[in-house]
C-alpha cells in the first residue's frame, strides 16, 4: 500500500511561482513513476506532467509546458511539481499519483488527497 501526501498550495498572484510536494510512503516509490493532475472546478481531471521513475524522462501537458518543472528525491520518497509563470486559469487542486511503469499520462493506481493552488488576476 503507498499513501500520498499532497502539500504546497495556496493562493498567489498572477505571475507568481509555488512548489508542491508529494510525500509517498511506502517501499515502491522509487520504482514508481509519478503523476500530477489537476481538478477545476466544474472540470474534469487532466494530466498536468509525470516523471519516470528514475527521473530521467518526464513528459507535460502543452498548457503547462515551460511553466512547470517536475523533480523527485527518491532518498526522500518525494516528488516535486515546481509552478512557475502562474496564470489564473491553473486554479485547481493539484493531485499526485504513482504506478508502476508507462505511459506516464493514465492509468495511476495510488493518488493523494490533493492540494489547492489559487492564483489570482
Amino acid at each position: 500500500q503507498v499513501q500520498l501526501v499532497e502539500s504546497g498550495g495556496g493562493l498567489v498572484q498572477a505571475g507568481g511561482s509555488l512548489r508542491l510536494s508529494c510525500a509517498a510512503s511506502g517501499r515502491t516509490f522509487s520504482s514508481s513513476s509519478v503523476g500530477w493532475f489537476r481538478q477545476a472546478p466544474g472540470k474534469e481531471r487532466e494530466f498536468v506532467g509525470a516523471i519516470t521513475w528514475s527521473g530521467s524522462v518526464t513528459g507535460y501537458a502543452d498548457a503547462v509546458k515551460g511553466r512547470f518543472i517536475i523533480s523527485r528525491d527518491n532518498a526522500k520518497n518525494t516528488a516535486f511539481l515546481q509552478m512557475n509563470s502562474l496564470k489564473p486559469e491553473d486554479t485547481a487542486v493539484y493531485y499526485c499519483a504513482t504506478k508502476i511503469g508507462v505511459p506516464l499520462n493514465g492509468g495511476y493506481e495510488y493518488w493523494g488527497q490533493g492540494t489547492q493552488v489559487t492564483v489570482s488576476s
